[in-house]
């Protein structure tokens, strides 16, 4: 008879790993207290950024090497779910301020052939080959090839998706209960709680918020300037965000989306007209230690944490629901020590 392994919490962490699970002929059940997307993954951004690649460390390198499982990971959920998760490998433009910041570029874009693969380095541009290009000051543009975009709703359909065909169960409006060996991957509430139950700060919610406008520029780079990611998908929508709010009185939109918009817009001018579908809020789950989280539940055998993706949690969920697969599944012991408990 397959194992039967509890995962709570239907985002990108949880249904990774309930897909890596069922994958492997695991039987799966997701526990989901509101309903699939509810939290910090329920945005529009999905932007799949590399960190940069000079000053190198373990990491950027356990970042690089999801980012370079993701093309593999995303192509079976959607051969599984017959749905599109939205992914693709487009490159980013940066504008560059001026000559002497170009220059300085010098060391990171050698840094990047160092480090990243050869045909997905950076290098600098005059001409770029883009349907949505943002304003440069210099006339000079940094350009990656490694950067990649998701749908985060569609990715989290399609998981969805991809789990029930594996014989997966998805349980939404019900909490989890403690009878089975379960990975917790529940978000702001899931830090909270781990707070209380280690008497010590694991991490907290940090508000985030984002916007998705009616403009088509499906094969264009993403954009990233001031501060701000601009994502065009496939859907023919753009994405925008987002905000990074320590101090908050709720986790509803408010005027700092109004504020992004007419940052991005100033960025990009191609974006002025383009209509506004939908404005999200919430809280986005950052450990102390500022990495995931992966590590068991102290005093709770077979249990797992898998939290604390924050900015980075689409881009690090293949490498993490590998390497919770092997820990349930193949009994590994050993993890990483970035994603210990802080």
């Amino acid at each position: 008879m397959a194992r039967v392994i509890h995962v709570a919490g239907a985002g990108i962490f949880g249904l990774s790993c309930a897909w890596m699970l069922a994958r492997r002929g695991a039987t799966v059940r997701v526990f989901e207290a509101r309903h699939v997307g509810a939290g910090a993954s329920g945005g529009h951004v999905g932007a799949l950024a590399p960190h940069a690649p000079d000053n190198w460390n373990p990491k950027k390198a356990l970042q690089l090497q999801s980012l370079l499982a993701a093309p593999a990971f995303w192509a079976e959920v959607e051969d599984a779910a017959g749905l599109p998760s939205g992914y693709g490998r487009t490159g980013r433009l940066q504008p560059v301020p001026d000559a002497q910041t170009a220059e300085r570029l010098q060391d990171r874009i050698a840094a990047a052939a160092r480090q990243w693969p050869r045909d997905m380095g950076m290098s600098l541009t005059r001409d770029p080959q883009a349907a949505l290009i943002p304003d440069s000051p210099s006339g000079i543009w940094l350009q990656d090839a490694l950067t990649a975009r998701l749908n985060p709703r569609a990715a989290l359909t399609a998981l969805a998706a991809a789990i029930r065909a594996k014989g997966g169960e998805i349980l939404e409006a019900r909490p989890a209960p403690d009878d089975a060996p379960t990975i917790w991957a529940t978000g702001t509430p899931g830090l909270q709680d781990l707070n209380a139950a280690l008497d010590r700060r694991i991490g907290q919610g940090v508000k985030g918020q984002s916007l998705l406008l009616a403009h088509a520029a499906p094969d264009s780079p993403q954009v990233f300037a001031d501060g701000l990611h601009i994502v065009p998908h496939a859907d023919g929508t753009t994405a925008i965000g987002s905000t990074s709010e320590n101090s908050y009185d709720h986790d509803r939109p408010d005027h700092q989306a109004q504020d992004l918009l007419a940052r991005a817009r100033a960025i990009c001018p191609a974006l002025s007209d383009a209509p506004v579908l939908d404005i999200w809020a919430g809280l986005r789950p950052r450990a102390r230690s500022r990495a995931p989280v992966l590590a068991p539940w102290p005093g709770r055998p077979g249990h797992l944490i898998a939290n604390g993706g924050f900015k980075i949690g689409f881009g690090m969920a293949p490498l993490i629901a590998d390497l919770a697969a092997q820990m349930l599944l193949d009994g590994r012991t050993e993890l990483p020590d970035l994603f210990a408990l802080p």
